[in-house]
């Protein structure tokens, strides 16, 4: 979640929201470089959230603070040496991030394949594979890769739960493996979008986002103006050709994976490819 002024409040607000809806176990995201104080750290403890992913930062900033409180935190790195900076202040685990993800990204990224060898190779904590997954063939390449878990981003911006507009979600559909672009690849965030309109004006002015790129972000969400921002998407856009139900999609990517597995065990078993 961002940090707009009384962060706090408005943090409790869509934590309180979250917890209307369910009464399962649920976490929360800090970009910590928009949080301005520990007022929004103590929001989420409060709320009773037991699982913190950081990003977009240092979570060094943080990361007493939480764990005083009994929270698991995870940091999103894009890099071998952010993962180790993270690791050196104190997480408990990565959520890996390859450039393949959609939203915000570094300028210098790298694909999932590559960073989540390299982040396995460099540290010994659990790790969790971010871009370019959407179902249980990818959670099998990323478990062969060193990872413990997933984290798919794209492929629930189009389940049946989302509340983004369905405007925005015909797009996503509609878009193939080659129907995102990076923007702000000379700033800081880099930003991986659809190739909308908006997208193409920003490429044509050089590829930076202007200062109001996000000002009417949730006209673009909720109200489903695609002229009124970018629409974040990852790669994996390409590999996803229906909208389904939460419940479908784990339960697909389940399936998948020991399915996927289950011909890879034939495999080993008679030494043969």
């Amino acid at each position: 979640m961002s940090q707009p002024p009384a962060a706090s409040s408005f943090a409790a607000k869509q934590l309180a929201q979250t917890r209307s809806h369910t009464t399962a176990p649920f976490g929360a995201n800090v970009i910590v470089s928009s949080a301005r104080d520990g007022a929004v750290i103590d929001a989420i403890c409060d709320a009773g959230v037991r699982f913190v992913t950081t990003s977009a930062g240092n979570p060094a900033r943080f990361v007493d603070q939480l764990k005083s409180r009994d929270i698991v935190v995870y940091h999103v790195v894009p890099s071998v040496a952010a993962a180790r900076k993270a690791v050196d202040a104190g997480v408990d685990g990565l959520v890996v991030e390859g450039g393949e993800g959609g939203g915000f990204k570094s300028p210098d990224d790298v694909s999932t394949l590559v960073l989540l060898q390299a982040v396995r190779r460099a540290v010994d904590v659990p790790l969790v594979a971010a871009g370019g997954v959407v179902g249980g063939s990818g959670m099998a390449a990323a478990f062969a890769l060193g990872a413990q878990g997933v984290q798919m981003g794209t492929r629930f911006l189009l389940s049946r739960e989302s509340p983004i507009h369905p405007s925005y979600k015909a797009a996503l559909l509609e878009a193939s493996e080659t129907g995102t672009v990076m923007l702000n690849r000379t700033s800081k965030p880099a930003v991986r979008a659809l190739k909308t309109a908006v997208a193409q004006r920003v490429l044509d002015n050089g590829g930076v986002l202007p200062p109001e790129a996000f000002a009417r972000i949730t006209e673009l969400y909720f109200g489903g103006d695609l002229d009124a921002s970018v629409a974040c998407a990852g790669q994996s856009v390409g590999l996803i050709d229906q909208e389904l139900p939460v419940a479908e999609i784990v339960s697909h990517t389940i399936e998948e994976y020991f399915d996927v597995m289950a011909r890879l065990a034939e495999q080993f078993a008679s030494r043969s490819f």
